[in-house]
């Protein structure tokens, strides 16, 4: 597609909405931080997961080729007690979390990583030591006690992504745990001294595994390079996993290490923290099983905008099945064009829809307005359908061809696992022909059937919405 105006996208390092403006032209070199994999990821995790997805989706519809890497973490403290509790192998015990999150990712119609590198593979281990013995010679790192401590009084700008504060820091305070949680910074491990039945590999500064800050830094240099356009994650991660990334790498390398930070916000259910403990920890699987489409759940992960925090519900599910639902069924009666290459469409309208598309996405990924564009092309689309004649035939299938030219980067509609149309397009058609009836009576003033109509559809489970831009409606139950 053309870049009617560049991408603005908000760089979490400056706190700013940002032009992305990638070092080469027209490519994006794209590290997105994966699963530890100690057990299945859970809906917050794919709300991030369907959320990068969704920017890599744009960039590739505006035009650009994307390089993304997806790591797994597959050692560090939780992979290892995972994997001595199952009484397997840490390779066996990790490689099956990373089945079943490919699994639950294919679901959803994430795309895949062009590279998946898991932590403990051998050319990224050789990587890691590789970085812990550049930082030991800068003197940025230091041994103690078997182990190897990044010391941040080396890099002063520590916490400018997160805010974390060094000031007022105990001199010689350092943590050995992969994750922590502290407001003030202090020394972290890069390579870790062994316990008894742990995993380790030999290094020229002792025998150890890496800690998990020293895997991510050591991966993305060695695909991406130094400067890399874009890294992605979830807000929980800046600190102190995307602080450490930074310090470390840069201490290294002596250049920046990212252009633009991308952070997801947290998901809520029904308002509250999700958690085991208060029963509201759900899977991709679970929910699948439980008979939620897969395009559904992902629509609503995908509706709300990536900085705000996403409040699960089941009436957001039942809202996203209904959703998905019409616009299958306004496709399943247009079938898509057989013409070869990218949809330029001839009618101004339909033009002006995609413009207005991508303006939106480039207003730092505002979705509410992108799909908005979404539903407009729709009510256009059902509109020709009902005039039946030659003309309007053919600007139903440009309609139809701009919803699927749009879905390229929302992958919602005509997935596997979509809500069928054959279904609901019976049910579909009836109530737009009932809120076609219900225009057609407020046009002639009878407000009693107008009011009517609504009534006969609410005691059928459906509500109306009036909308400056039309009636819009949705199942109650």
């Amino acid at each position: 597609m053309s870049d009617l105006r560049p991408l603005r996208l908000r760089n979490s390092l400056s706190g700013r909405v940002e032009r992305f403006d990638p070092a080469r032209p027209d490519e994006v070199r794209m590290y997105t931080c994966g699963l530890t994999v100690y057990a299945r990821g859970h809906i917050g995790n794919f709300r991030t997961f369907v959320g990068q997805d969704l920017l890599r989706r744009f960039l590739e519809w505006k035009g650009y080729r994307v390089l993304q890497v997806q790591n797994f973490t597959d050692v560090d403290d939780k992979t290892i007690r995972g994997a001595g509790e199952a009484g397997e192998t840490l390779r066996d015990y990790t490689t099956r979390f990373i089945e079943l999150y490919h699994a639950d990712a294919d679901a959803l119609g994430v795309r895949r990583a062009h590279h998946y590198p898991r932590a403990t593979d051998p050319e990224y281990i050789a990587a890691m030591v590789r970085l812990v013995e550049r930082l030991l010679e800068r003197g940025a790192a230091y041994r103690s006690g078997g182990s190897v401590y990044f010391r941040i009084a080396a890099y002063p700008d520590y916490g400018r992504l997160s805010g974390a504060a060094v000031e007022g820091r105990l001199a010689g305070a350092r943590v050995d745990a992969d994750e922590y949680d502290k407001e003030s910074a202090a020394d972290f491990v890069l390579w870790k001294a062994t316990e008894d039945g742990e995993p380790t590999w030999d290094a020229p500064f002792g025998a150890g595994r890496p800690g998990w800050h020293l895997e991510c830094s050591a991966m993305a240099l060695e695909l991406l390079g130094s400067g890399f356009d874009l890294h992605c994650g979830g807000v929980d991660l800046k600190f102190p996993h995307h602080e450490n990334e930074i310090a470390q790498s840069e201490a290294a390398t002596g250049e920046p290490f990212v252009r633009h930070w991308f952070h997801c916000e947290h998901l809520l259910v029904e308002g509250r923290k999700m958690s085991k403990s208060l029963g509201n920890h759900f899977t991709v699987r679970e929910l699948i099983e439980e008979g939620v489409s897969s395009a559904a759940l992902r629509y609503l992960l995908a509706s709300v905008h990536y900085r705000k925090q996403l409040n699960f519900t089941r009436d957001g599910l039942r809202q996203a099945e209904t959703a998905v639902g019409r616009v299958n069924a306004l496709l399943a009666r247009v079938p898509e064009s057989s013409a070869s290459g990218p949809f330029v469409p001839a009618d101004p309208g339909v033009r002006a829809c995609l413009d207005r598309f991508e303006e939106a996405l480039n207003d730092d990924l505002n979705v509410s307005r992108a799909l908005a564009e979404v539903f407009f092309a729709l009510r256009q689309a059902n509109q020709g359908l009902n005039r039946k004649d030659a003309e309007d035939g053919a600007g139903v299938a440009e309609w139809a061809a701009a919803i699927r030219s749009m879905n390229e980067v929302f992958g919602v509609f005509e997935m596997e696992g979509a809500p069928d149309p054959s279904s609901g397009e019976d049910l579909v058609e009836e109530i737009e022909g009932w809120i076609r009836e219900r225009r057609d009576a407020r046009r002639r003033r009878d407000y009693a059937r107008a009011d009517a109509i609504r009534e006969q559809l609410r005691a059928r489970g459906i509500a109306l919405e009036d909308t400056p831009d039309g009636t819009t409606w949705r199942r109650l139950d």
